[in-house]
């Protein structure tokens, strides 16, 4: 699935990522709550499921440059509430408040249109088969490799979820979170507070942000009046310019300034000079707790991306294990994504 602008290399990268994941992919249907969970889960009821979700991708990509970024998004933000069972997908209706109206989503989530139509397309194809949750794995596996970064086998089986969490969503590890704190929240989701915090967080190494969450750092940090000291200078003054004071909140900046639209590892180079965009990506690299634990992580990153790459697989492998829905009694395969089918 490796798109036509990726490099030889990269290609390469995703094969080795795709053999060395082998092992790790054994370990974890062998443990527990992901037993049920397996690679080739649809290769009798719907071999061409991935084929479908590619295709949808692409021609969404067509129009819309920041969709793979967004569907990324859109899967970790999934998996850090109620584990990855699709609930944030599902709308508000009767009064229901669903995780779309959480702070961290609403306004911000998108991408919930071509999920919609990735799931019509399979429900064209193999009625009531593929989950809306699976669907998100899928799509963020083949929105990193489509835009240059590694492949891996997506574990697959998972139900969609019968409920949404607003509260459990308003506490989503966040662009001004502290260090101690994205650790703590990595922690909460069984995830490892190092090296996944640090691999995961590379998927910033596309897409874009709206300026609200940057502005308190170039003008207000911490309630000083003042920068953030960790700024790189010109990049604030960049910054500045893009996201002036008292300007339009809603207005969107790069990610990575550098490479905005490839998945590769400048975002770690850019964190090393203090070019990081939000408060949550620099904090791994300047804060004073980051030099015994997150800090090396990123140099080895920044100066390795097969180690990067390598990781980044492996610890999207383990967020797409977080309590999935396997048991019937507790899940679905929902007809839309954004509703509980009728009972």
């Amino acid at each position: 699935m490796a798109s036509s602008s990726s490099s030889s290399s990269s290609r390469h990268v995703s094969l080795v990522v795709k053999v060395a994941l082998l092992a790790a992919i054994s370990l974890l249907q062998g443990g527990g709550s992901v037993a049920e969970l397996c690679v080739g889960y649809y290769d009798d009821t719907c071999p061409d499921a991935i084929s479908i979700v590619q295709d949808v991708l692409v021609d969404a990509h067509g129009s819309d440059p920041r969709i793979f970024a967004s569907l990324i998004r859109l899967h970790f933000h999934d998996c850090f509430v109620q584990g990855c069972d699709g609930s944030v997908l599902l709308d508000t209706f009767d009064g229901f408040e669903s995780e779309k109206d959480a702070v961290p989503n609403k306004d911000s989530a998108r991408g919930f249109p071509v999920v919609d139509a990735a799931k019509a397309a399979l429900e064209d194809a193999c009625p009531g088969v593929v989950s809306c949750a699976d669907i998100l794995a899928i799509a963020a596996e083949i929105s990193v490799e489509l835009s240059g970064g590694p492949g891996w086998s997506v574990l697959l089986g998972r139900l969609d979820g019968l409920t949404s969490s607003k509260a459990d969503a308003e506490n989503l590890p966040g662009p001004f979170d502290a260090l101690s704190v994205l650790q703590a929240k990595f922690r909460n989701a069984t995830l490892d507070d190092t090296t996944d915090l640090v691999a995961l967080s590379g998927g910033h190494t596309f897409g874009r942000v709206q300026c609200q969450f940057v502005t308190n750092r170039l003008y207000n940090f911490s309630g000083t009046n003042q920068p953030d000291p960790t700024l790189n200078a010109a990049y604030l003054a960049f910054l500045s310019q893009r996201c002036p004071r008292n300007g339009d909140g809603s207005s969107l900046n790069d990610l990575d300034p550098t490479t905005p639209g490839t998945f590769d590892k400048n975002y770690y180079t850019n964190l090393q000079v203090n070019r990081g965009f939000l408060q949550s990506d620099q904090e791994l690299k300047s804060d004073p707790g980051a030099l015994t634990s997150t800090a090396p992580i990123v140099d080895r990153f920044a100066s390795s991306q097969d180690a990067f790459f390598r990781s980044f697989a492996q610890s999207m492998i383990k967020m797409g294990n977080i309590r999935p829905v396997t048991d019937p009694s507790l899940g679905e395969v929902r007809t839309q994504c954004a509703f509980v089918n009728d009972s």
